[in-house]
C-alpha cells in the first residue's frame, strides 16, 4: 500500500498530461527516455549531497534547504536543455510533458530509496512524499522546461541566458517547499490545486497557438511549392537572393539551395498534416517518400555545407521549430518501422 500512495500518483498525473496532449506531440518513447533521464539524475543527486554531507559540517536541514534545491534542479534540467538544443521540443505542450516526466523519474527513485530506508513508517508520510514531493520534482522541471522553451522561442539568440529565469523560480520552488513554510499535508495540497490550474492555462494557450501556426504555416509551405513547380521561384524575393549568391558559390551549390527550399517545405507540410490528422485520432503512415526526403535532406544539407547554410539563413527555416518538424518525421517513421 506505502508503495502505491508513494509512486502512483505523479506517474497518474504524467500519464493525465500525456492524454491532454491533443496533438500526441510526444511519443512513449520519448516520455520514457525523459523518466530514465530523471532516475538519473536522481541518482547523481543522492551521491552529491551524500558527499557533502560526509565532507562538511553542514547539517542535514541546511543542505535540504539551500544545497539540494540548486543541485537537484540543475540535473534535472541537463536532460531538457540537451532536447532544447537538439530541437526535440516544439512548443509548450511537449516542454512540460517532457520536463514533467523528468521530475517524476528523479521523485520515482528518490521515494524508492525513502521506502527502504523509512520503511516502518505510516502511509501518512507516503502521502506526502506522494503527493506533495514527488509532485513537486516534476513541477518545478515543467515549470524550468515551460519558461526555457517560451524564452528560447522569442530570444534564439540568447541560448544561454534563457535557461536562468525557469532555474531560478524551479530553485525558489523547491527551496520554500524544503523550508516548511506550511505544513506537509497543506503544501501537497497546495501543488495539488495549483498544477493542474497550470497546466491547463499552458495546454490551452499553447494549443491556440500549434492550431495558429498550423494554419498560416500550411498557406506559406504551400505556396513556396507550387512557386518552384511552377518555375516561377527565381523571379521571387527569395529567388532574387539566391542568384545573388552566384558571387560567392558554384551554380550546382545554387541549385543544391534550391531543392533544399522545396523539400524543407514539402516535409514542413507532412509534419503539419501529421499532426492535424492526430487531433482527429488519426495515425497516418509515414511512407518510404517522405524517407527518401528525410534522407535527401541530410545529403543537400552536406552538399550544401556549413558556410552554405549560414548563407541561406536569411530564406531558410533553420530555428528550432524547423529542426523539430524534421524529428517528428523522423520519430513517426521510426516507429512505423518498429510496428510489424
Amino acid at each position: 500500500m506505502n508503495i502505491a500512495v508513494a509512486l502512483l500518483p505523479v506517474l497518474l498525473f504524467l500519464g493525465l498530461l500525456v492524454l491532454l496532449d491533443s496533438f500526441k506531440l510526444v511519443s512513449l518513447r520519448s516520455v520514457l527516455i525523459a523518466l530514465l533521464a530523471g532516475a538519473a539524475a536522481a541518482l547523481a543527486g543522492a551521491q552529491l549531497n551524500g558527499w557533502l554531507l560526509d565532507a562538511t559540517a553542514v547539517s542535514p536541514a541546511l543542505v535540504s534547504r539551500y544545497v539540494a534545491p540548486p543541485v537537484e534542479e540543475a540535473l534535472k534540467a541537463v536532460w531538457v536543455v540537451l532536447l532544447l538544443r537538439r530541437g526535440r521540443v516544439g512548443f509548450l505542450v511537449d516542454a512540460a510533458i517532457l520536463g514533467f516526466a523528468v521530475g517524476a523519474g528523479f521523485a520515482l527513485v528518490e521515494n524508492v530509496e525513502y521506502l527502504r530506508a523509512l520503511a516502518g513508517r505510516g502511509a501518512v508520510l507516503w502521502l506526502v512524499r506522494g503527493l506533495g514531493t514527488a509532485v513537486l520534482h516534476g513541477a518545478t522541471t515543467a515549470i524550468f522546461a515551460i519558461l526555457a522553451k517560451g524564452l528560447a522561442d522569442r530570444h534564439p539568440e540568447h541560448p544561454l541566458a534563457v535557461l536562468a529565469p525557469g532555474y531560478l523560480v524551479a530553485v525558489v520552488i523547491h527551496s520554500g517547499y524544503n523550508h516548511q513554510l506550511l505544513p506537509p499535508a497543506l503544501s501537497a495540497a497546495v501543488l495539488l490545486v495549483g498544477l493542474p490550474l497550470l497546466v491547463t492555462a499552458i495546454f490551452e494557450r499553447s494549443e491556440g497557438r500549434t492550431r495558429e501556426w498550423l494554419g498560416v504555416g500550411l498557406d506559406t509551405d504551400l505556396e513556396v511549392v507550387e512557386t518552384i513547380a511552377s518555375g516561377q521561384a527565381l523571379e521571387t524575393r527569395i529567388g532574387h537572393y539566391l542568384r545573388s549568391l552566384r558571387e560567392h558559390f558554384p551554380g550546382e551549390v545554387v541549385a543544391d539551395m534550391l531543392c533544399l527550399l522545396r523539400i524543407q517545405a514539402e516535409l514542413s507540410i507532412r509534419a503539419k498534416g501529421l499532426l492535424l490528422a492526430r487531433e482527429a485520432g488519426l495515425e497516418t503512415a509515414i511512407g518510404d517518400d517522405v524517407r527518401d526526403r528525410l534522407s535527401e535532406l541530410r545529403y543537400l544539407e552536406r552538399s550544401i555545407g556549413r558556410t552554405g547554410l549560414l548563407a541561406m539563413k536569411p530564406v531558410v527555416r533553420q530555428d528550432a521549430r524547423a529542426l523539430w518538424q524534421v524529428y517528428l518525421l523522423e520519430e513517426a517513421g521510426a516507429g512505423a518501422t518498429r510496428r510489424p
